[in-house]
């Protein structure tokens, strides 16, 4: 199974379902950006501290596997020259959608966040991920090709899953708001899932997801070269009815710097 072109078109169908991840900013958040009112997430809720922030004016920023229409908007308001790049068109079609609007400037490109070949070693000051490692079976190489696009002093602002969160039967959670304890770290919902709930979940054409390591996640950056600079928890809110969330932060945010 190609899960990259699976993961693709399901993320296109979740655009067209009207996923919260793809609805795009309104004309107002870009001129209160245009007017440095402005503020962005990589996970849930939580805004991302603005001393997390190199200045924008002028910066080179890569939304990385963040289409939809959300961040990359909002910092191209802001002042940085920002570079979007998604699996998905129609995510990506979002972001056209808000730079065409509110006529910004937003280059837009097709591709795996694990392989950023198209762009040249240094290219970027900072590099904005929010949740989404989570659609891809790997994510050592994530790092490794961010820090190889970053500048020296470049900034990396990740959001991602805690791999906890995969432990639970969810079906059993949804059902009874039982939480059992079934699957082990890491987790894959292609290798993990049972048979009967995998093929459901395939001809909904959702997306299918992976659980990754904090050594991985965390750890990994360490080993791509980055010195971690900061961190935050956050959760799902009420209205994503997500059993776990209600006892634990599901979410993690870092801030990595390429010394």
């Amino acid at each position: 199974m190609d899960i990259i072109k699976y993961n693709k078109l399901a993320w296109n169908q979740e655009v067209n379902k009207g996923n919260k991840w793809t609805v795009p900013v309104s004309s107002e958040s870009i001129q209160k950006a245009r007017k440095g009112k402005w503020g962005i997430v990589l996970t849930p809720t939580k805004p991302v501290p603005k001393d997390w922030f190199p200045p924008l004016k002028g910066l080179k920023v890569l939304c990385l596997a963040s289409g939809g229409g959300q961040q990359g908007p909002v910092l191209a308001a802001a002042g940085a020259e920002v570079t979007v790049l998604d699996n998905s068109p129609k995510q990506l079609e979002c972001d056209r959608l808000v730079a065409e609007r509110d006529a910004l400037n937003i280059n837009i490109v097709e591709g795996d966040m694990r392989n950023l070949c198209q762009f040249k070693d240094g290219s970027f000051g900072l590099i904005v991920h929010p949740v989404s490692n989570v659609f891809v079976p790997d994510v050592r190489s994530i790092w490794q090709e961010a820090y190889r696009v970053l500048g020296i002093g470049g900034v990396l602002l990740s959001g991602f899953l805690n791999p906890a969160v995969y432990l639970f039967d969810w079906e059993l959670a949804e059902s009874t708001g039982e939480l059992r304890v079934k699957y082990k770290i890491p987790y894959a919902d292609i290798t993990d899932l049972e048979k009967s709930i995998r093929k459901k979940r395939l001809v909904n054409k959702e997306p299918m997801e992976f659980s990754h390591t904090l050594d991985d996640q965390i750890g990994g950056q360490i080993d791509a070269g980055f010195i971690i600079t900061g961190f935050y928890e956050d959760r799902q809110t009420p209205e994503d009815k997500d059993p776990v969330a209600l006892y634990m932060a599901t979410c993690i945010a870092t801030r990595a710097l390429k010394p």
